[in-house]
């Protein structure tokens, strides 16, 4: 839960760094997730996917730009 929080808090600066209203992410619906053997946070709620972090070594978080395709279907 600590990754999820954490990539939520990350979520909630970045849109307010840009000066965009954030939708509310669903934790029930986001979470970690495991794909070609890395790592990564993905944020979603009802309309889709919001963000999505990769999971570094050591545990740091990296926002991506672009998507693993099989975090985007959901």
């Amino acid at each position: 839960m600590e990754l999820l929080a954490r990539a939520i808090q990350a979520y909630y600066v970045e849109c307010r760094r840009q000066g965009v209203i954030a939708d509310q992410p669903n934790p029930s619906d986001s979470g970690m997730e495991i794909h070609s053997g890395k790592g990564y946070v993905v944020l979603r709620n009802s309309n889709g996917t919001l963000a999505v972090y990769r999971l570094r070594h050591g545990g740091t978080l990296k926002a991506l730009k672009r998507w693993p395709p099989a975090v985007k279907i959901w």
